[in-house]
């Protein structure tokens, strides 16, 4: 044959292949290019029975929950700014909330933290001798369905039962990178150490942190139980809604006068939470304010973050 009468083109069979590769290609610069701005996706996985436990030993000297009142809510706003300073290119999925009720019927406390946005509370049961049962098994279900599914890219894991383990290795098996929390144990360890040995992160929050979340309850004499009738520890009527907001924009007011506008300004971008130290202020003032506590009264608190938030932005 003629050399001039070769073809001189790849073959019909290779040509067919490389397109193929062409668009493969494609197709995978067009998968990177969607996962380069694809913000990131955490979730925090708190084993409620470890933080009351933990908690309740640092700061009141007892596991007892009846001895002392914590403020989930603000424990749980805590947390998520302290998340959003650790990831801060990642969008929070929820916060979920583990603990135990007997029959899993919510308490009123487990209703008011299951009103709080971005949190789902899950519950095991309580038996005779008020210990947890199941609790592991639901952070194990979610833990390992979220990150199999690519839900979140870091799970933040507030707890420390050696039974976590396997929940821990199956999410990074699919490729979540899982962080350990755990509070300060006044002696010792409170989280197994397979479970510190497995987590890609450790981080221990000390009695500093912990102390505005925890109350020691105060022993009521008998003749005054009405006082504490509504488990605060107060007297006479909440304060109304509009009472709560107005004392929300006052102390905004104050602050924007004492601090000046840039500080105030510099939570903006926090809308609409506040950084744990600062709600914990906010708290505090509203109720010498209001002369009334405003602890396990979720929706007043939100309004008087509300009430805060409506008088900052309307002068910064």
């Amino acid at each position: 044959m003629n050399d001039d009468a070769r073809p001189t083109g790849p073959s019909p069979d290779l040509a067919a292949v490389l397109a193929r590769i062409e668009r493969t290609n494609e197709l995978l610069t067009r998968v990177l290019a969607e996962v380069a701005t694809t913000p990131s996706t955490h979730a925090a996985f708190v084993d409620a029975g470890y933080v009351y436990a933990a908690a309740g030993r640092l700061v009141a000297g007892t596991e007892d929950r009846r001895a002392f009142e914590l403020d989930a809510e603000g424990l749980i706003e805590a947390f998520i700014d302290k998340a959003r300073t650790i990831f801060p290119d990642s969008r929070l999925l929820r916060v979920y909330w583990y603990d135990g009720a007997r029959r899993r019927i919510h308490t009123m406390e487990q209703q008011r933290v299951a009103e709080l946005p971005d949190v789902k509370v899950r519950l095991g049961n309580l038996n005779a001798n008020n210990q947890q049962k199941g609790v592991d098994s639901l952070i194990r279900s979610d833990l390992e369905s979220l990150a199999r599914h690519r839900a979140i890219s870091d799970a933040v894991l507030i707890g420390g039962d050696e039974d976590l383990v396997s929940a821990v290795e199956a999410a990074q098996g699919y490729g979540a990178r899982v962080h350990l929390w755990g509070i300060e144990a006044v002696g010792g360890r409170n989280q197994a150490e397979p479970l510190l040995w497995e987590v890609d992160s450790q981080r221990t929050f000390d009695l500093e942190f912990c102390k505005p979340y925890v109350t020691r309850r105060a022993v009521v004499p008998p003749d005054h139980g009405d006082a504490a009738a509504d488990g605060t520890g107060n007297g006479g009527t909440a304060p109304t809604r509009d009472e709560v907001r107005f004392v929300g924009a006052r102390v905004a007011a104050r602050w924007l006068g004492e601090r000046g506008a840039p500080w105030v300004t510099e939570l903006l971008p926090g809308h609409p939470y506040l950084p744990g130290a600062v709600d914990q202020e906010l708290l505090t003032a509203a109720e010498a304010l209001l002369h009334h506590s405003l602890r396990g009264h979720a929706d007043l608190r939100r309004v008087l973050r509300d009430g805060f938030w409506e008088h900052v932005q309307a002068q910064c």
